[in-house]
């Protein structure tokens, strides 16, 4: 005999099936999508249109999937459920990589895979070349781990080109590499090259290898924040060359970190090129380098040179290091200096050789031996033609432009407004009321969505947890939407509920010169309020939303200026109060004068939003 739960659920099916109308929109009354359908007549009290992009934002989950996976997550138990979930809610997750069990008895050539876990590849081998071609390259989510590579190898060479490049999110791990091996040498070559996210491990790289060389050519250039780290990098290692070029160059807001790297080798050879050149406000933080070493020779070439702000730390540089020769030629001059920190350099060393030349004014040192130090020129004054570069680099051309600038005819460049962030949905409401959404609870989120200890995934979420959970600036309201229904509500509450939400169109024009054709201005062109939503990097789709007093807001045909046709509709805020920013952003370096003495424009980009109040 069936029991009334199953009569009902029955029934539900039986009635899901059924296609009924609303909003224009044909689809089961059931699904999420139907449901905002509903939510937005009620509280908008107007129809939306079924092309409207925020219907496409809502869950695609079926009727009876999201009823499962609610009850899921009401019993704490989605992780059980994960890979599935994440397919059907179209859901940002990581891949779970099981231990391979795959063995590489002679070399090998790969080329175009993805998603590996090499748990014990080369070891012992003897000569040979193993070569790795387009690896995991031009992919949307990214995770390798090799473990035991080339570990107690003699004469072996190990090649990596075009690694992860032009991919969006990637985690790699490399553990004990070339741990013990003797002879031979490693080249990596475009190693994440205009990666979106990268983060990179490296732990125990060349410990106690003889003779052991290793390059890193194109190093992580041109990525866009991320997390690299380097642990027991050739520690014991004997006459070990290491060679990076182009390390980080042209990367926005990386951080390095090297740990224990050389640490009582004998007869290493460290050099940087190069490092962190061009880059927007990297961090770097070098630990216990060449502590311990005998006759190493260690040098950094133009480090962190044009580079804008950021944040650079050197600890226990070379310490009780025996006959080191440690050099940095032209270190930190940069625009908008950063903040240089050495401590405990030097300190203990007997018969180093340590020299620096040019670089930067907020240089800290402490605790350093004087003997043996040379410094050759130390820059007071940041240079002005210096700074123009690094304006014309980080400050892209028409990413901030002034309100005369909107006017049929004119001509000017358009930044790239293309979103960068992997393609996700909302979660119904049913569901995200029932996962937790603070950084006190990641232990439990890292649970649900598989995120280890130290991953990508984890920093991922406790990066925009905490940006959520960050006060309110003066005169801001904000909050964190995860649903549809969510980012109504806090419109509405800002606003009132006769109100309208506007996206630029595609996005056609970008990195290009575009033409303004008709302009139009919302609300008549008065200076009023409004809600703008930004997207943030989270496994289901997250947008930061606040309040912008004292805006105007425009709708602009955006011409070829070749061929006069339209190609996109642009929607474009005007901030007229910029009392409150910093001198330092990127407006006032594009535009020049400072904060509250000109507006600041921008145009909406791909899949962020902005909310008004309806024209009348």
């Amino acid at each position: 005999m069936l029991n009334l739960w199953n009569l009902l659920f029955l029934s539900f099916v039986h009635f899901s099936s059924f296609s009924v109308t609303l909003g224009g929109v044909s689809g089961n009354p059931f699904t999420p999508k139907s449901s905002f359908i509903r939510y937005w007549n009620k509280e908008l009290h107007k129809e939306i249109p079924n092309t409207h992009f925020l219907l496409s934002k809502v869950s695609p989950l079926t009727a009876v999937d999201s009823a499962s996976f609610s009850k899921l997550a009401a019993h704490n138990n989605l992780a059980s459920r994960l890979p599935s979930f994440c397919s059907s809610a179209k859901l940002f997750c990581f891949p779970d990589l099981s231990p391979s069990l795959e063995k590489h008895s002679k070399d090998v050539n790969f080329a175009v895979y993805l998603d590996r876990n090499f748990t014990n590849y080369g070891s012992d081998r003897l000569a040979g070349l193993d070569s790795f071609k387009n690896y995991s390259e031009n992919d949307n989510v990214v995770i390798d781990s090799f473990r035991r590579y080339s570990r107690d190898s003699a004469g072996h060479k190990d090649q990596f080109s075009n690694y992860a490049s032009a991919s969006n999110v990637v985690d790699q791990s490399f553990n004990t590499y070339g741990g013990d091996a003797t002879g031979g040498s490693e080249n990596f070559n475009n190693y994440n090259h205009e990666v979106n996210v990268p983060n990179l491990r490296f732990t125990s790289y060349s410990d106690d290898s003889n003779g052991h060389g290793q390059t890193f050519t194109h190093y992580t250039e041109e990525t866009n924040a991320g997390q690299q780290s380097f642990s027991n990098y050739g520690k014991n290692g004997n006459g070990v060359p290491n060679d990076f070029t182009s390390y980080g160059k042209d990367s926005n807001v990386m951080g390095s970190d090297f740990s224990g790297y050389g640490k009582t080798a004998n007869g290493a050879k460290d050099t940087f090129t190069s490092y962190a050149f061009d880059s927007n406000n990297p961090v770097n933080g070098f630990k216990s380098y060449g502590d311990g070493g005998n006759a190493a020779v260690d040098s950094f070439s133009s480090y962190r040179d044009q580079s804008n702000v950021g944040d650079s730390s050197f600890q226990s540089y070379a310490k009780s290091s025996n006959g080191a020769k440690v050099d940095f030629d032209n270190y930190g001059q940069s625009f908008n200096e950063g903040t240089e920190k050495f401590t405990g350099y030097g300190q203990g060393a007997d018969g180093q050789s340590i020299g620096f030349k040019i670089y930067g004014r907020n240089t800290t040192f402490k605790d350093y031996t004087k003997k043996g130090v040379t410094f050759s020129r130390y820059s007071n004054e940041s240079s002005t033609t210096l700074g123009k570069v690094v304006i014309s680099k980080w400050v892209e051309p028409g990413k901030f432009f002034r309100e005369k600038m909107l006017k049929r005819g004119m001509v000017i460049p358009m930044p790239d407004i293309k979103d960068k962030m992997p393609a996700r949905s909302f979660l119904p409401r049913t569901i995200l009321s029932k996962i937790p959404f603070s950084s006190s609870e990641i232990d439990q989120l890292k649970r649900i969505f598989h995120a280890g200890d130290n991953s990508t995934l984890g920093t991922i979420m406790l990066d925009a947890l905490k940006e959520c959970e960050r006060l309110p600036s003066p005169g801001e309201t904000k909050r964190c939407v995860g649903s549809a229904e969510d980012m109504v509500d806090f419109a509405t509450s800002v606003l009132g509920r006769n109100v309208e939400v506007r996206t630029t169109q595609n996005v056609n024009g970008s990195k290009k010169n575009i033409m303004i054709g008709s302009v139009g201005k919302i609300d008549g062109g008065k200076v009023t309020k409004s809600v703008s939503c930004h997207q943030s990097l989270y496994p289901y789709l997250l947008y930061y939303c606040h309040s912008v007093p004292k805006v105007r807001v425009y709708e602009a045909g955006i011409l070829d200026p070749d061929s006069m046709e339209k190609i996109n509709h642009g929607v474009a805020i005007c901030h007229l109060d910029t009392s409150s920013w910093s001198s330092g952003h990127g407006a006032f370096l594009a535009l020049g004068s400072g904060p509250g003495r000109i507006e600041v424009c921008h145009w909406i980009f791909e899949n962020d939003m902005t909310w008004t109040i309806a024209d009348s």
